[in-house]
Order: structure tokens, then C-alpha cells, then sequence
């Protein structure tokens, strides 16, 4: 399901210094995209218009500093989700303790060993990954498991509520879903892509599916009307996605709840 696997994750470069931005775009490129910002506003201009996996950015820098910036997307809706490195040549720990205050997810001091810094980004990545697959893969895991902050675990709430009380409409699509989050398409779209690693149509047959796992556990209601109480039109279609997305059968997931 998930089908973004051979893209590169996005990384957002945030430096006022010239020759560091080309520094780390040479050093990261590789395994990465990347996208610059000079400052501060030039970063939240590009964090409104792409999909970015994570953000490295210095703390001295003219308007919005590093501090700011961190605040700034870890207390919006839409960009919560991203992990944030802060780079700073403050050796203290009152800055460190800032960095983290302000909702960083991790502090690297400069000059920094890039080696260190390229670990530091693989580590977020892959932790984040593990949970997004974690809940695409397990029938049981709860769509908060993808949540690192408070504002993540909000929105994530929000959406599966909005799936769950419209879930028998087969006709249910990322249409219908962004006007019940009431957000732009768009911006649904880049928020439910980043934070699971799965478009709004992959996220609502998932949670079709998790229903109907939900329905299994009470053990009484016959596979077919689940199906159709979770917005499917005929069993095969209900079989076939169940398989392809849970690695098993829904008759066979019921012989496993025996």
C-alpha cells in the first residue's frame, strides 16, 4: 500500500549562511531531496507548498530564528508532524534545553560532524517510518500510534472520526473527507501523505479495514454485512483488499480470534 517507497524522503535546509546550505545539500543530497531557505519566512513559504519529511535548520538567523521557526511548526496544524534539527553554534546547555523547549527533536552543535548529522537524520526517518508501517500493517493498531505531538494526535483523531461516522458511504473520497476536515484538498493531502506515508484514499480503505476488524472481534456479525457496514459493495472486493493489506484472509483472521 504504502507507494511512495522509492521516492526520496524531502529535507528542508534552513541556513542564512550560503556556503553551509551548499555544504549540506552536497553532503545529504544523495540519499535525499533537498530544499533551501535563507531564513526563517523563506522556509515556511516552502513548508506551504511541498512535502517535506524534515527539517535542519540553524538557530542564528535575521526576522525568525531557529527557536521561532521550531515554535511555529510545531504549533501548526498542518506541519506538526515534521522532526526538526537544530543546528547552533551556542555551546550551552540553556540553549540546548531552549532548542528542546521549543519542541526540536534533536540539537547539533557547530561545527558539527556530518556523519553525526547524516545518523541523526536516518535515525528520525526510520523511527518514523517503523510506526507509520507499524500502523498500516497491523489490523489492530490505532491510527494515533503515527502521532509525535499533541497537534498530530488531534488531527489524527479528527480524521479518523471523520472516516468512521461516514464509513458505510462507498462513495467516501479525499473530496468528501477534506470538506469534513473542513481543509483544502490539497493540504489534506500533504498532511495525511507525510504524517503516514499513505495518500487520503489509501488512509480511508485502511480504516475501512480496521473497522471491520473491529466488527471480527465481536464475533457475531456475518463477514458479508461487515463488509457492507464498512463500505464495500461485494465480499470478494472486501477479501481481495483485507489480504493485500493485512497479509491474511478475513475468514482466516476470524479462525485466528476462534
Amino acid at each position: 500500500m504504502m507507494d511512495n517507497h522509492n521516492e526520496k524522503p524531502a529535507l528542508l535546509l534552513v541556513d542564512d549562511n550560503e556556503d553551509i546550505l551548499e555544504f549540506l545539500t552536497d553532503d545529504l543530497g544523495e540519499k535525499y531531496d533537498t530544499f533551501t531557505a535563507k531564513n526563517g519566512t523563506e522556509a515556511l513559504t516552502m513548508l506551504a507548498n511541498e512535502v517535506v519529511h524534515l527539517i535542519i535548520s540553524d538557530v542564528m538567523m535575521p526576522e525568525i530564528d531557529g527557536f521561532e521557526l521550531c515554535e511555529k511548526i510545531k504549533s501548526d496544524f498542518e506541519l506538526s508532524h515534521i522532526p526538526i534539527i537544530l543546528l547552533t553554534a551556542k555551546n550551552t546547555l540553556q540553549s540546548k534545553i531552549q532548542g528542546l523547549h521549543h519542541g526540536a527533536d534533536a540539537y547539533i552543535e557547530k561545527p558539527f560532524s556530518p556523519e553525526h548529522l547524516a545518523a541523526q537524520v536516518a535515525s528520525l526517518l526510520s523511527n518514523r517510518n517503523k510506526l507509520k508501517e507499524y500502523f498500516a500493517n497491523s489490523p489492530l493498531a490505532h491510527i494515533k500510534t503515527m502521532a509525535h505531538t499533541k497537534t498530530d494526535e488531534e488531527f489524527l483523531e479528527k480524521l479518523n472520526h471523520c472516516i468512521i461516522e461516514n464509513i458505510a458511504n462507498d462513495q467516501l473520497d479525499v473530496e468528501h473527507l477534506a470538506q469534513a476536515m473542513n481543509m483544502s484538498r490539497p493540504t489534506l493531502y500533504r498532511k495525511v501523505k507525510s504524517i503516514s506515508d499513505l495518500s487520503p484514499n489509501e488512509m480511508i480503505n485502511i480504516s475501512r479495514l480496521k473497522k471491520a476488524v473491529e466488527l471480527m472481534n465481536t464475533n457475531v456479525i456475518p463477514l458479508g454485512e461487515i463488509a457492507e457496514k464498512v463500505g464495500y459493495h461485494s465480499l470478494t472486493q472486501f477479501g481481495r483488499n483485507f489480504q493485500k493489506q493485512f497479509k491474511i484472509t478475513p475468514s482466516e483472521y476470524q479462525q485466528q480470534l476462534k
